[in-house]
């Protein structure tokens, strides 16, 4: 079973963490946008569950959908780090799919872009997040704690704030807080809010 381990820890600025990045020898990998639509049942099976359904494209420059993935998060397990059964799988036709899954009762719950930079070092991915309306993020994705605790001390971010809500439970919160219906968050036009 292909268990995702990972921190997410909240930051100011994107900046001096990319900085540390590049101090300790980290290797650049990919700067993306990223349009995600979650999966449930209209009765929440999933999430009563614990469970996810994720069909993820990342936008190309021209606003097109490029490749695809799709995932299933299963419940978080016993664990000092947000772990979890994460299986994915690339995708040559992402609206076929999508059609598919709501043929089988799963309709789309959220839609939410996200732009993401990405890292890797030590056996370790670092990812640099900002999903729309939430703020700047830095997750850090490794085999075990121990690796993910030795990233996150070498880029000095000991101190960060550890949040452990994943972004779709967040990003529902904020939909209910601000009676966002349709349960869409795009990111704002013209690029990153923060370098």
């Amino acid at each position: 079973m292909p268990v995702e381990i990972e921190i997410k820890l909240r930051v100011e600025s994107h900046g001096p963490v990319r900085q540390r990045l590049r101090n300790v020898g980290a290797r650049f990998i990919e700067a993306v946008v990223e349009t995600n639509r979650i999966y449930d049942r209209t009765d929440g099976m999933l999430r009563k569950r614990g469970c996810g359904l994720r069909l993820r494209w990342l936008l190309l420059p021209d606003g097109r959908r490029g490749r695809a993935t799709f995932t299933f998060k299963g419940p978080r397990l016993a664990a000092a780090l947000k772990s979890r059964e994460e299986i994915e799988i690339g995708v040559t036709d992402g609206e076929g799919l999508a059609r598919v899954l709501e043929r089988l009762g799963f309709g789309p719950i959220l839609h939410y872009e996200k732009r993401r930079e990405s890292w890797q070092h030590d056996g370790c991915r670092i990812e640099l997040d900002e999903p729309a309306r939430l703020g700047l993020f830095v997750e850090i994705e490794g085999p075990d704690e121990r690796s993910i605790r030795a990233v996150q001390t070498a880029l000095e971010l000991d101190k960060a704030c550890e949040v452990p809500t994943s972004y779709v439970g967040m990003l529902s919160a904020y939909c209910e807080a601000y009676d966002i219906t349709d349960r869409t968050l795009n990111l704002p036009e013209g690029g990153a809010t923060e370098a």
